[in-house]
């Protein structure tokens, strides 16, 4: 991909815009999400692993929002990435 703003921009709105969709498995959304970070890394993009974790929470539908979120940051003073990705994979 090219590094130029048009890329950014589209990248980024896709980032913000991203939604875990009921009817494909987590499995793929995770992918689909991970390809979205790469993707920005490739332009050069850097974001927060706590960013990248608050940002796959926030796309979580509502029903399971709260669920998740009160039993992943149950005892811990940082959110990590790979820790959100785990626990919603394995969820």
């Amino acid at each position: 991909m090219t590094k130029s703003i048009e890329n950014l921009l589209h990248l980024k709105r896709m980032l913000y815009r991203f939604q875990l969709k009921n009817g494909i498995s987590i499995g793929e959304r995770m992918n689909n999400y991970k390809k979205l970070l790469a993707n920005l890394t490739n332009v050069d993009e850097v974001i927060k692993d706590e960013d990248k974790a608050f940002i796959l929470l926030c796309f979580l539908p509502d029903e399971e929002y709260e669920t998740s979120v009160l039993n992943l940051i149950n005892g811990k003073s940082l959110l990590r990435y790979n820790d959100v990705l785990t626990a919603l994979v394995n969820h």
